[in-house]
């Protein structure tokens, strides 16, 4: 079994700071999109007590 292109395990290894980009960019369109919610939800009124 040959690798592709004569790169080892170590060639398609991921480094630690692109890990930590795709964790911090999931992590930021999660609180976005809660938070956008969040705002549509109050403009509706859902927040207030009802009279």
């Amino acid at each position: 079994m040959a690798d592709e292109g004569g790169r080892g395990p170590a060639g398609r290894r991921v480094s630690a700071w692109m890990i930590l980009a795709v964790v911090a960019a999931a992590l930021l369109v999660c609180c976005c999109s809660a938070a956008v919610g969040l705002l549509i939800s109050w403009w509706a009124g859902l927040f207030h007590t009802p009279t």
